[in-house]
């Protein structure tokens, strides 16, 4: 069954050559409520019946690794807009309008890009073409992705030291100069970390964790909702003692010295990397936007060859077929799906020859006693008269 969240393109042969008839006759069998456009497949050059079964292998994979790009490109979208479902649907567009304006054509369809893709030119370099341009698409996302990540990564760095509680955070804008014993070659201030359940066995326990610390030292001079922080002032020789000391009973000694051009730099690197991450997320936006608008048609060209190469192994040449696009309803797929495998019961013979038997959902299945060995499942696959294959819809 396909998915209620794809739209539907099929393809099947027209009867006297006009794609309106064919459009005509699908919008009366599912009726007005199922939206429905034309969708154009040009006359390609289909080349020899071995290059287009090779071709018909590779396509499946070439079909899933667009989707996949097309899917990155959104969520990256959906990422920098912070889930923002208005925005999603401002920034993901394809050609300046929504994806599903671009495939209905508001009601006109989908048109083959001939400026761009041509006419009549080799199937198998159409999809050369488009593979070569879905990759220089990922390859410039990919670079430009990165360098915002590693700003972003470092803007991230700097101002999780800001934050956080003092055991963790810097601690630039909280001691103060004055704070320390300073230019003294026997002493040293240490700025420890002091739960504030154990804030009573500090002052009762810093002055004997070691010898050799200076007493009635300790000086509380921040706190916040899990710590004191407190300063405490011991001779040198003894500094990595008190420090072991401390870790031994939950108390947390800071790495800190006082620097007095260390806070201004902390705030220039600061502003210099916010301005930096917002250059660079600008950027990345506006190339997601162009990248996803044009991984979106590729994306649906490519499924236009995909139509029209296995409309030619099914039903032969010449390719006189036409395609069309179906919106889906959820409540309702399912009865669309079995009114349109319903429509298309006369290409039964066309598609699989007369061995055939109906599934469930209205598709043709091959029956066991015709296949056999390690076929068989590949055989029981859902399978329909009419060559069927989904795009997905874009969700804000």
């Amino acid at each position: 069954m396909p998915s209620d969240l794809s739209y539907w393109l099929i393809s099947a042969p027209l009867k006297d050559g006009d794609p309106n008839v064919m459009l005509n006759e699908v919008h009366s069998a599912l009726g007005k409520d199922v939206e429905l456009a034309s969708w154009e497949i040009p006359e390609l050059k289909a080349g020899t019946l071995s290059s287009l079964l090779t071709l018909s292998d590779a396509l499946p994979k070439l079909d899933s690794q667009f989707t996949t790009t097309v899917s990155k490109l959104l969520d990256t979208i959906r990422s920098l807009v912070s889930e923002d479902s208005n925005k999603v649907s401002q920034h993901a567009r394809v050609n300046d309008r929504p994806p599903e304006e671009y495939l209905l054509g508001g009601g006109g369809g989908f048109v083959w890009d001939k400026g761009r893709w041509g006419v009549g030119g080799k199937v198998g370099e159409v999809v050369e073409a488009l593979t070569k341009e879905m990759k220089s698409i990922e390859s410039t996302q990919k670079q430009k992705s990165q360098s915002y990540n590693l700003a972003k990564g470092s803007l991230t760095t700097i101002q999780r030291k800001q934050q956080g509680n003092l055991s963790q955070r810097s601690l630039l804008d909280v001691v103060n100069k004055a704070d320390l014993v300073e230019n003294s070659e026997f002493l040293e201030t240490l700025i420890v970390a002091v739960p504030k359940n154990l804030a009573k066995d500090w002052n009762d326990k810093y002055e004997r964790l070691t010898s050799m610390v200076v007493p009635r030292s300790t000086q509380r001079i921040a706190a916040d909702e899990e710590y004191v922080l407190q300063t405490v002032t011991v001779f040198r020789k003894v500094r990595d003692d008190f420090v072991h000391k401390c870790r031994e009973n939950k108390f947390i000694v800071r790495d800190f010295k006082w620097d007095d051009s260390a806070l201004e730099k902390q705030k220039k690197e600061t502003a210099e990397l916010e301005v930096e991450e917002k250059e660079l997320w600008t950027e990345l936006l506006r190339l997601t936007r162009i990248n996803f608008s044009e991984a979106y048609q590729i994306l649906a060209h490519l499924k236009t060859v995909r139509l029209f190469v296995e409309s030619v192994l099914r039903y032969g040449l010449p390719a006189d077929y036409a395609g069309v696009i179906v919106k889906p309803e959820p409540k309702t797929a399912v009865k669309t799906l079995r009114t349109l495998s319903e429509h298309y019961t006369y290409l039964a013979s066309a598609s699989r020859g007369p061995s055939t038997k109906r599934g469930k959902s209205g598709g043709a299945t091959a029956g066991a006693e015709d296949v056999g060995g390690e076929w068989a499942s590949v055989m029981e696959a859902e399978y329909f008269d009419f060559v069927l294959f989904e795009i997905p819809k874009v969700i804000n």
